[in-house]
């Protein structure tokens, strides 16, 4: 029986860093939070400070990387006179740079269920921190507008923005160039697509994007 007993504390940070060497190493996710403790040599109670189950530390790896983006953003001096477009290139650059550094765990986590639902159910919290991010951008963009005519629909472009997202990622999974070029290639093509939709000046964007996705596709 387990008996209830004051643990050291230990960090979240630490507790995600050691679940994803487990299932590296492991090729699996661990049974039970019993077994995942024990392994790392921590107490239940310890895991439970920050998790409450093994769904909620996964949605939580996907908010660090989320958190760690827009950290690295903050620290570029240059980044708040940026104009949308340039934010959101530096967000889709900055977020996939740091998804390569952490692939093998990535690309695990994303396969590992049978189901696309199951899978698509760890983002959930990223995709409500996309569509802030988003949101936030187009709505800060409006407050210079004076005609309700050229102001942007915030509810349109953040759910354009986490569609987009799922493109991206899907791209980035199946890359295979080297240092993952195409990816940011396909990151500049769909960002300004999407932007230039926006400012009602779409087709030589389309044109381009689409050339670009049905050579990736087919070629």
């Amino acid at each position: 029986m387990a008996t209830s007993t004051k643990a050291t504390k230990v960090s979240k940070e630490k507790i995600i860093e050691r679940y994803m060497q487990y299932v590296l190493e492991h090729e699996t996710v661990p049974r039970s939070i019993f077994k995942f403790c024990k392994e790392i040599k921590i107490k239940e109670e310890q895991f439970y400070e920050h998790f409450g189950s093994f769904d909620g530390l996964q949605k939580e790896i996907w908010k660090t990387f989320f958190d760690q983006t827009m950290g690295f953003l903050g620290k570029n001096k240059e980044y708040g006179a940026y104009a949308n477009r340039e934010k959101m290139l530096s967000f889709f650059f900055t977020f996939f740079e740091l998804l390569t550094l952490n692939r093998s765990y990535v690309l695990f986590a994303l396969k590992e269920h049978h189901s696309k639902m199951e899978s698509m159910a760890q983002l959930k919290g990223l995709r409500s921190n996309i569509k802030d991010f988003a949101t936030e951008l187009i709505q800060k963009g409006n407050e210079g507008k004076t005609l309700k005519i050229t102001k942007q629909n915030p509810v349109i472009f953040s759910e354009g923005a986490w569609v987009q997202f799922l493109f991206l990622l899907k791209f980035w999974m199946e890359d295979s160039s080297p240092r993952l070029e195409k990816t940011d290639m396909a990151i500049e093509k769909s960002v300004n697509t999407i932007f230039d939709l926006f400012d009602n000046t779409p087709l030589d964007s389309i044109v381009d994007f689409g050339k670009f996705l049905y050579k990736e596709t087919f070629a």
